[in-house]
């Protein structure tokens, strides 16, 4: 009896070992493959299909940034030539003063304002301009036409405001540009002209003032050195070549934004003839 008792007791222990030793080897149980809550109607759809809607996500951000990146870099690849002869004058402020005739040898370059009326516009006026390699070029001002425009120029003329500027851009079959104190096409006397408009064609050899966005530039002019007449809408003539535009033609070919240009063409002087 007891004997088989002892057996009985060794045989459950060993079953409860058996037992034991069978559980620390059986596999963990698997997680849940939802959530333990779960959202009604579309946020369920989107709980449900979150991994879907992440890897989405990345895809359409990639794209996105990749398009961006090639219109960036490809928006500029072919710069339209801008044939319009601007000039990029900054406004300076509101003008009051009336400017003067400079008392020393060195030539005034900044005025407060536009010059008051002084010439006559029944009057016939040229300017001559000399160019410092040589030659000579003159131009028959329209003071009846534009006389706001040519009373400026003859009041720069007069004051040597253009002697020893540039022809600073000058293009082919285009137009010669010059009277920049700066020599870049952004500069000016400080202040601009009232728009003139006249029904004088632009054609080869015809004098007119560049503008920009700001204003129709105070002293940087061009001499069309081709008709123009798509020009017309936008600038004014107020003179025209009468002699030398075989000198105009001879003017250096320049383009200030492009790298490597050659020197520009100094004017030595503009001189002014009144006639009568």
């Amino acid at each position: 009896m007891t004997n088989d008792r002892h057996d009985r007791r060794q045989q459950e222990k060993l079953q409860r070992r058996r037992q034991r030793r069978a559980q620390r080897q059986a596999p963990a149980p698997a997680a849940a493959s939802g959530p333990a809550f779960e959202f009604p109607g579309i946020m369920g759809w989107m709980q449900r299909n979150m991994r879907v809607l992440f890897l989405g996500g990345i895809v359409v951000l990639f794209l996105s940034l990749g398009a961006g990146t090639f219109l960036s870099t490809n928006s500029n690849s072919k710069p339209r030539p801008t044939e319009t002869p601007t000039a990029t004058v900054t406004p300076s402020a509101t003008a009051s003063a009336t400017p003067t005739a400079p008392a020393s040898p060195t030539p005034q370059r900044t005025y407060s304002a536009a010059p008051p009326m002084t010439i006559d516009p029944n009057k016939q006026y040229e300017a001559v301009i000399a160019l410092e390699k040589g030659g000579e070029v003159r131009i028959e001002l329209l003071a009846k036409d534009a006389p706001k425009t040519v009373n400026n120029f003859v009041f720069l003329a007069k004051n040597r405001f253009f002697d020893g500027l540039t022809f600073h851009r000058v293009l082919q079959d285009f137009v010669a540009q010059g009277g920049d104190p700066s020599g870049t096409g952004s500069g000016g006397p400080g202040y601009f002209l009232e728009v003139e408009k006249n029904t004088v064609p632009l054609d080869a050899g015809v004098i007119a003032m560049a503008k920009s966005p700001a204003g129709v530039s105070g002293s940087q002019f061009f001499i069309t050195l081709m008709p123009q007449p798509r020009l017309q809408p936008d600038f004014t003539a107020f003179g025209r070549v009468t002699t030398g535009m075989d000198i105009v033609r001879q003017i250096t070919l320049r383009d200030p934004s492009k790298p490597n240009q050659p020197k520009p063409d100094v004017i030595k002087s503009i001189t002014i003839v009144e006639k009568g």
